[in-house]
């Protein structure tokens, strides 16, 4: 019995390792804004690198596990990398495109709230990069967890974490709305693992410490969890 007891706790000490392991070869890898594009013009930055990530880039490299064919599935809708069908917006493009590998489970953890956004991806190819384009408004609802019910949350097995905001400054400055500002992976220890513009590097931090300083803006509104599907 006592060699029994001894091989599981190895074995699910093994497994809480695993799961704490999740994007950990590019913790101190630095920040870099945009880092990704097609390899070509109009954005001829590579389509996938080990050196430099932003945040979204980060997860979708770490759930891509390393493979360029995979990190083209997460990144298009087409089967072409192209900048038109690039999933620029997760609300929109980002999450309906990757249900298969990601979904929504907020609601298993906490209270929700709805967020309400309205993505104009047409106006914003024309504010951001002046191409024109023939996208329809989007309008889609976004189940979140509010700050104030946050708190304490812990999870048994690395979930991707969005970052819920409602900022009338973004809205004007690149026309369009936008609820999700920043992503990463909540980790089984309470880490929130994550490609950080403040440090400047991808980075270990306390996930409780984290989202008690962003409540003190009124535009941080709460956290989306997404499953890994695997």
């Amino acid at each position: 019995m006592k060699l029994y007891a001894t091989v599981l706790l190895a074995i699910l000490c093994t497994a809480c390792t695993h799961d704490t392991n999740l994007g950990e070869k590019y913790i101190g890898k630095p920040y870099l804004n945009n880092p990704l594009g097609e390899g070509i013009k109009p954005d001829d930055d590579p389509l996938i690198r080990f050196d430099a990530f932003d945040c979204a880039t980060f997860v979708e490299t770490v759930l891509a596990d390393g493979n360029l064919d995979k990190m083209n599935q997460i990144r298009y809708s087409g089967k072409q990398p192209n900048i038109i069908n690039r999933n620029h917006f997760i609300e929109t493009d980002w999450l309906e495109n990757n249900s298969g590998l990601v979904t929504n489970v907020s609601a298993q953890y906490a209270q929700t709230a709805t967020r309400n956004v309205i993505i104009d991806k047409k106006k914003w190819f024309q504010t951001v990069h002046n191409i024109d384009t023939d996208f329809a408004i989007r309008s889609v609802n976004l189940e979140y967890i509010p700050y104030t019910n946050a708190l304490g949350i812990s999870v048994e097995k690395p979930v991707v974490v969005l970052f819920i905001i409602d900022s009338p400054k973004i809205r004007t400055k690149i026309g369009t709305d936008l609820a999700v500002r920043h992503m990463g992976f909540l980790l089984p220890n309470g880490i929130l693992r994550h490609a950080s513009r403040k440090s400047g590097a991808v980075v270990d931090e306390n996930f409780e410490k984290y989202i008690t300083q962003l409540m003190k803006n009124k535009n941080n509104l709460g956290i989306m969890l997404l499953e890994i599907k695997k």
